[in-house]
Formats: structure tokens, C-alpha cells, sequence
């Protein structure tokens, strides 16, 4: 996330607090099931991790999170590096729903050795998600295809899988592999480098990025209940540019093809009505 953008999501990630504090619908354990009640999990997160995609230099960001499901259901265990989701049908265990994401940005304003390469704006991707648990609630496949909804910025695909092993009633442990893959517009935008930035910049040599597997990694995650309302969650997202994700001169001249993210969150659970 660049540092322009990254100002407006630390200050969605600050105000949080004030929303847990204002919340008067904490969850209660005799509390009555009901088919207009939901279970809303508001968070906020700090990571430290690359400027942009591809960054060699770290900073601090701060990231809001949300998740919500009706009252009596049983949470579900996710990743965090899941996206924003909601199942709408299931098919043979097989569960399907559209999903949300974020992605960040890129410009002068995170290194200098970015002069004259084009800016990438942060944005907004929707798609559909798939998931299966091959283990109920041990192994789960996942994954998600999400297409940017404005400014042209490419398809992305992002296949997961996760081991969850609690440890007690309090610890819950994940971690698994990543793979995730991109079209041709989103490595043009993101890894490309015209024969106009390469002049404007004078640092880099012209580059044409092609679509293919961009990244392969692996998360984990410990996350700890501290009551029925409140947990904390530590993890580490590392991954580690491939294909013309490396070989671009934005990664190899100028940043690095490793990327890890320290993260740590905390999340809020309370009781609606509509």
C-alpha cells in the first residue's frame, strides 16, 4: 500500500476502537437466536511489510477488516489473507460467493527510484470465490478470482491452501501455500515499464510484463480468543515474485522479488438487528 493511500487506511483502521467502544450489542451467551440477528466482526491491523508490490524498502500500514454471519451460525475459519466474502450457494461441500478485495498503489512518493514511472492508483476488485474443506475444519482449498473495478488494472486469481489446528479453546493455529496469478493488463500496469518510463526514468530499460503465475508464497497465523467477543491475531504473509514479476526491471533493479508482511490484528465481535 502506498504512503498516500496508506493515510487514508490507518485512519479507517483508528477509528475501530471507537466503534467497539460505542457498540451497546456485545455478543451474551443466553443471547436468543433470531433470523433478522447477525454477528458482525469488525477489525483493524498493522503491518509492516513492502511499500508497493514488488518494494524492496518497508513500512508501516494499518488496514481495516469486516466480517459478519447470522446469529447461531458457528464461525468459520479463515486466513488473513482471505478477502472480504459471502457464500451464496454450496454445491456438493463445495462453497460459492462473491468476494471483495483491495489493492494498493505505487508512485514517486514511495522511492525516488520511481521517478518518472507511471503511478498506480489504489483500487477496489470484486469477483467470485470457491472453497472446500476436504478436512471439516482442519484442510481447506480456496480460491478467488477478482477483477479491478475501475482504472483498467487486470484480473487477478489467488488459489490458497490451509491447515487450522486448534490448541485448546483459546489458540487456533494456520498456515499453508499460496499461488497467485495475473492477466497480461494487471502485469502491464503493475510490472511493465514503457519506452517512456524507461526514458523518464533513466534507470530502467523498457520491459513488456505477460500474464502467467506471479507469485508463489506461504501465511501463518496464530490467532488467540480472548473472550467470545474479542481476539487477537498475529502472522506472517510472505511471498516471493516469479515469471516477469521478477524479471522486471521495477523488481530487480529497483526493489526486491521477496516479499513479507508482519501483521498484527484485532478483532471485535458483536450482535445486530435489522
Amino acid at each position: 500500500m502506498v504512503s498516500s493511500d496508506r493515510a487514508l487506511f490507518r485512519a479507517a483502521a483508528l477509528s475501530l476502537p471507537l466503534i467497539f467502544l460505542g457498540s451497546h450489542s456485545a455478543l451474551s451467551q443466553d443471547a436468543k437466536s433470531s433470523d433478522n440477528q447477525w454477528i458482525i466482526t469488525l477489525g483493524g491491523s498493522v503491518e509492516y511489510g513492502p511499500s508497493y508490490e514488488g518494494s524492496k524498502h518497508l513500512s508501516f500500514s494499518g488496514m481495516p477488516s469486516f466480517d459478519f454471519r447470522r446469529f447461531g451460525g458457528a464461525p468459520e475459519y479463515s486466513a488473513p489473507d482471505d478477502n472480504i466474502d459471502y457464500g451464496l450457494l454450496d454445491i456438493g461441500g463445495v462453497e460459492i460467493g462473491s468476494v471483495v478485495g483491495l489493492r494498493g498503489g505505487r508512485s514517486a512518493f514511495d522511492e525516488s527510484e520511481l521517478q518518472g514511472l507511471h503511478s498506480i492508483q489504489w483500487n477496489l476488485d470484486a469477483g467470485v470465490f470457491a472453497q472446500y474443506w476436504p478436512i471439516e475444519d482442519r484442510l481447506r482449498v480456496r480460491a478467488e478470482m477478482r477483477q479491478a473495478l475501475w482504472g483498467g488494472d487486470g484480473l487477478l486469481a489467488d488459489l490458497y491452501l490451509d491447515w487450522f489446528q486448534p490448541l485448546g479453546d483459546r489458540w487456533l493455529l494456520s498456515a499453508g501455500p499460496r499461488l497467485s496469478l495475473a492477466d497480461s493488463t494487471y502485469m502491464r500496469n503493475n510490472f511493465g515499464v514503457s519506452a517512456t518510463d524507461a526514458a523518464s526514468n533513466g534507470r530502467v530499460d523498457a520491459f513488456g510484463a505477460s500474464g502467467g503465475v506471479k507469485s508463489i508464497g506461504f501465511t501463518a497465523a496464530a490467532t488467540y480468543t480472548l473472550s467470545p467477543a474479542w481476539s487477537v491475531q498475529v502472522y506472517d504473509k510472505y511471498s516471493r515474485l516469479v515469471g516477469d514479476a521478477a524479471d522486471s526491471p521495477i523488481t530487480s533493479k529497483i526493489g526486491s522479488a521477496d516479499q513479507n508482511v508482519i501483521g498484527f490484528a484485532l478483532n471485535r465481535s458483536f450482535q445486530i438487528g435489522f
